[in-house]
């Protein structure tokens, strides 16, 4: 497997910072940009001439993750040239009403295979239910195939998201990114570091993934009563201050991050299921705990494949995340390359939520508020 890594900024055109093979051979190209970028028609041609037989994949995110550097306004690539393993890309688009379950079911089957190893996501990341479309496409693929990706940001506006596949940029679609072959080594690592508190309420009133009431009362003033002063900011603000979700008060916890309000209904529309019946605690940041947490998901990867370096490491993180670190945002980025050494090629993207298996388990499931990487090698 060989991976070359390439930066464009508007301060130094483009950048190769990694190089092997020859460009014609790339059979995969993953690119994460500011939407300003996926949407440059030139910067695209340049992408696909350097590349011309290889498929795209890419969207627009809330920051670019290059090597140890945390970076915005600019396009990250990774080119793949696989020795043993094959590529298959196909999209959804979404439609008003699309049940985001049945998309992913439908996208599943499309990339159905005896010799399916993995599979990609990258979605919208503002009008789809990650949580349900990835039950979706995990319900049609075998229990042996794995599903990790994430959905698409626009630096924290919260107004668009785009998806490029090949030569076409689209918004409101998922691509699902099919990996075939038996000698592709994947890793998977996936862990938050936010600390609960306040009152542990229950979810009294939601459907799928807008929630009306909390302990019978609305939730868009609550949640307003919480924030203060950061409440004007919403949704926005609501990046700093996830819910932590449990089936009940010993139940494994999943944290939803809020996509967008809806005064007029009282209610908060979040990046993936709330169930009603669901005890809900809000959440703030400790940052270290947040940078151990990033440690933490590559030492999960690291260990899922056993001790090899892999050639590739894609970090998805949450834009909440980038929000809150500031200044010390590398630092998660530094713990990860810590953990998996020199020889991986580090890439990815801040994000609105992330598609990772859950700890300890292999049944894969939205998460927000999280570092997730997953590694890509092949055996000999």
């Amino acid at each position: 497997m060989i991976v070359e890594k390439r930066h464009w900024t508007r301060q130094t055109d483009w950048l190769t910072l990694r190089t092997g093979g020859d460009p014609l051979d790339v059979q995969l190209v993953l690119a994460f940009g500011a939407p300003e970028a996926i949407a440059d028609d030139t910067l695209r041609a340049q992408v696909r001439a350097r590349y011309p037989n290889a498929r795209i994949a890419g969207c627009s995110t809330a920051g670019e993750i290059v090597g140890t550097s945390v970076c915005d306004d600019s396009l990250a690539l990774v080119a793949l040239t696989f020795a043993h393993t094959t590529v298959r890309l196909v999209h959804r688009n979404l439609s008003p009403g699309d049940d985001s379950g049945t998309v992913g079911e439908l996208l599943a089957d499309a990339l159905a295979g005896d010799d399916l190893a993995h599979v990609l996501v990258l979605s919208d990341g503002l009008r789809v239910n990650g949580s349900a479309l990835t039950k979706g496409v995990q319900r049609h693929l075998p229990s042996s195939v794995l599903v990790t990706g994430g959905l698409a940001g626009d630096a924290g506006r919260f107004q668009r998201t785009l998806l490029w596949m090949d030569d076409t940029v689209m918004d409101d679609a998922v691509i699902a990114i099919g990996l075939y072959g038996n000698r592709l080594q994947v890793g998977h690592g996936s862990l938050g570091g936010w600390d609960a508190f306040g009152p542990n309420r229950i979810i009294t009133r939601s459907e799928g993934n807008v929630l009306y009431e909390l302990d019978g009362a609305p939730a868009l003033q609550l949640y307003r009563d919480y924030l203060g002063a950061h409440a004007a900011d919403l949704p926005g603000s609501g990046l700093l201050f996830p819910l932590n979700l449990r089936a009940g008060p010993d139940a494994r916890p999943v944290v939803r991050t809020i996509l967008g309000i809806d005064e007029r209904q009282g209610s908060l529309i979040f990046a993936g299921d709330v169930p009603q019946g669901y005890h809900a605690q809000l959440m703030k940041a400790n940052f270290d705990r947040l940078v151990d947490g990033a440690q933490g998901a590559a030492t999960a990867a690291r260990e899922s494949v056993g001790e090899r370096e892999p050639s590739l490491a894609l970090l998805i993180s949450c834009v909440g995340r980038k929000l809150v670190l500031k200044q010390r945002v590398e630092e998660e980025v530094e713990s990860v390359r810590d953990v998996l050494g020199e020889r991986p090629a580090l890439i990815g993207f801040y994000s609105y939520g992330e598609i990772a298996p859950v700890a300890g388990s292999r049944t894969c499931e939205l998460h927000n508020q999280t570092m997730t990487i997953t590694t890509l090698d092949e055996t000999e």
